[in-house]
């Protein structure tokens, strides 16, 4: 195989890791142009008659990732949360037309608004005043715009990214071929316009990035393992202002060896790490055994 051939497919498979090994379960699509979309209830979470508690005043917002739906990124982390008591919801946002189960697709200042628009329901429904925010990858990110332009600063206590590509990626490198392929970059651009606002660089994540990672009033955690091998480099993740805890899961548990999927979805310690960035009073130490 010729060299830029492999170096495409490299890219190609880099930019599906994200969500083909979250495909568990079916969700419904809809058009980029639609109102955030209703999420399955499943295993105690998307309950809208659930009330937050005095110990869990904040309900729990649950962002997937690119490529990701509403349920197969929360399979493990939602009834996690439920346990321990908090009103918990997913959305499903960037959906592209005739796309089915693979959303987090269309262009990212657009997923921002149905994501306010999700956490004005929730809000709603449970009477709260805040909620707390989870994201894995773009999921992660992608609430940043929220936060900043679009007044989500006055509605969201914490946002807490795992494997959050804050400052874009480089996919290993393999981005920078992407100006000798007219056709492909073009495609990227026009098709799945969430994939080239995360290429590091891009003028969506220049503008989200310019005068500072944080906004005021917002609890900032990130959580990265340092085999990421979809945002890259790793540490790329990291944000920089005040309120701001960043977190390397093998300084926790050396043993860790997950990587960007694994991190977000069944991660033991980096859920652990989650539900300490939720109850920073209540924290309690992570360990390989969390």
């Amino acid at each position: 195989m010729l060299p830029w051939r492999r170096a495409l497919r490299a890219f190609a498979a880099a930019l599906l890791v994200t969500g083909a090994a979250t495909t568990l379960a079916p969700t419904a699509a809809a058009d980029t142009a639609a109102p955030a979309a209703t999420a399955s209830v499943s295993r105690g979470w998307n309950d809208y008659d659930c009330k937050p508690s005095a110990a869990h005043p904040r309900p729990v917002v649950l962002v997937h990732g690119t490529f990701g739906n509403s349920v197969d990124n929360w399979l493990v982390l939602a009834p996690y949360l439920v346990a321990r008591g908090y009103c918990v919801y997913s959305l499903d946002y960037g959906q592209l037309k005739d796309v089915p189960f693979f959303h987090g697709l269309g262009p990212i200042e657009k997923s921002a608004e149905q994501l306010d628009a999700f956490v004005d329901k929730v809000l709603a429904s449970t009477g709260a005043k805040e909620a707390d925010l989870v994201g894995h990858s773009q999921g992660g990110m992608m609430p940043r715009h929220y936060l900043k332009f679009l007044g989500g600063a006055a509605e969201v206590n914490a946002l807490i990214g795992l494997a959050p590509d804050n400052h874009g990626t480089t996919l290993l490198g393999l981005t920078k071929l992407l100006p000798h392929f007219p056709g492909i970059e073009d495609l990227l651009t026009t098709k799945t316009p969430a994939l080239a606002d995360q290429v590091a660089g891009s003028p969506f994540l220049t503008r989200l990035n310019a005068g500072g990672d944080t906004v005021p009033g917002v609890r900032y955690t990130v959580i990265a393992t340092k085999y990421d091998e979809v945002v890259t480099p790793y540490r790329s993740q990291f944000l920089d202002g005040p309120g701001v805890r960043n977190v390397t899961v093998q300084d926790l548990c050396r043993a860790d060896v997950s990587e960007h999927v694994a991190v977000g979805i069944v991660d033991r310690v980096a859920h652990h790490e989650v539900a300490n960035a939720l109850d920073p009073a209540h924290a309690t130490p992570s360990t390989c055994l969390s």
